[in-house]
């Protein structure tokens, strides 16, 4: 038998061709990692190497965390989760009287730091680049606060948590505070995107009768009461306060003591919201429902030291609208409420039981809805009444 193609002869015979050998391609390195070829891929630098330009690149401070940011919670009491934004000088000098009584919840938000109240923490105050001031310039206050709204909302979402309504407090006469509306959809966005169900309130003062003889300050106001409209708002009447102040306090703490009495006032209505009676309850639902009613609110607040007289809600009523730093309303509100706090003594009497539930009725025959509630606490100078109007004309 013939076998083409070339043989190897041994010994015993023919063998056949050897089969090639297969060339393998030569490994980068060796598995025992105890020697490395010449071309072995180095290794990735590390990222300080190799990306340290993005740190050098940020304006971020990285020594700051978000948690370091936040602000301790509110102590005050409340029914609700809330926080506070003080815009403009005016606005800033509300925001104090809240601070000071306990809602450490609350920034201060200025183009200047020469409004910035005393005695506020660096950590509680924002100041907006763009301008030193805006010279009662509202258009510029708008230009300034729009174009740097989303630092704003970064503020509120690292210092003020996940509040789930924000009041914003400003001067109605300034350029800054009196363009606080153009900040709404970057608050309320803060709100939706936390899962938070309230609102942004808006309160704001209105300037004195000598404060309105200047055409600037007139129209300012003017403008933000007429985008104020159709969101729940409260407007202080600085002439009311100055009228209910004048011979009780000096100039220079004349609106420092408004002020503080009008969150003294607004804070006793989120504390009773909370507190537990055993007579009638106003309770988280009620306050909630009544801030969210758009349009003007009033609050006010009165004694009645005669529990005895037949026309106690005539005289609670009366007397809160007549203390009130807010305008009267001018016809029958949407919401109301009536809280009173009255002591153990009052609440046994026949005939006085008689005359509160007489007063409750007569508040809501003025509005469509009336939230109530009846609190016990012995110390108290008489009969006190706290009234909320919501929705007024």
């Amino acid at each position: 038998m013939k076998i083409m193609g070339s043989n190897i002869k041994t010994a015993n015979g023919i063998k056949d061709k050897p089969k090639p050998k297969l060339k393998f391609p030569k490994l980068e390195w060796d598995m025992t990692e105890k020697k490395k070829t010449s071309r072995q891929v180095k290794s990735v630098p590390p990222y300080e190497d190799e990306f340290d330009f993005v740190d050098a690149y940020s304006d971020e401070d990285s020594s700051l965390t978000e948690s370091e940011e936040l602000l301790p919670e509110n102590s005050a009491p409340s029914a609700i989760n809330c926080a506070f934004i003080g815009v403009g000088g005016g606005g800033g000098k509300i925001a104090k009287a809240f601070l000071d009584i306990g809602f450490s919840r609350t920034i201060l938000v200025n183009t200047t730091t020469k409004d910035q109240p005393d005695g506020v923490d660096e950590n509680n105050f924002l100041l907006i680049p763009g301008a030193d001031g805006v010279g009662k310039d509202v258009d510029l206050g708008r230009k300034i606060l729009q174009e740097n709204s989303a630092m704003v909302e970064d503020a509120v979402r690292a210092r003020l948590g996940t509040p789930d309504w924000i009041f914003v407090l400003a001067g109605g006469g300034g350029g800054t505070g009196s363009a606080c509306t153009v900040l709404h959809d970057s608050l309320q966005r803060s709100l939706t995107s936390a899962g938070s169900s309230g609102k942004v309130v808006y309160v704001v003062s209105k300037p004195s009768a000598q404060e309105l003889l200047n055409t600037t300050i007139a129209n300012n106001f003017e403008k933000v009461k007429s985008e104020l409209s159709g969101f729940p708002h409260i407007l202080i009447d600085n002439e009311r306060q100055l009228q209910l102040l004048r011979n009780k306090v000096g100039m220079l703490n004349l609106f420092p003591m408004a002020n503080k009495n009008f969150a003294k006032l607004f804070a006793q209505v989120l504390k009773l919201a909370e507190t537990h009676s055993d007579i009638q309850t106003f309770d988280t639902k009620d306050l909630e429902k009544c801030l969210s009613t758009p349009g003007r609110m009033l609050i006010g607040s009165t004694v009645i030291r005669d529990t005895s007289r037949r026309d106690l809600g005539a005289a609670v009523l009366t007397g809160c609208i007549n203390s009130s730093p807010c305008e009267a309303p001018s016809g029958d509100s949407k919401t109301g409420t009536l809280l009173l706090v009255a002591t153990s003594s009052m609440a046994s009497d026949p005939k006085i039981s008689k005359n509160l539930e007489a007063a409750f009725s007569y508040v809501g025959g003025r509005t469509e809805t009336l939230f109530s509630g009846v609190y016990i606490k012995e110390k108290v100078p008489g009969l006190i009444a706290i009234c909320v109007l919501a929705g007024c004309n």
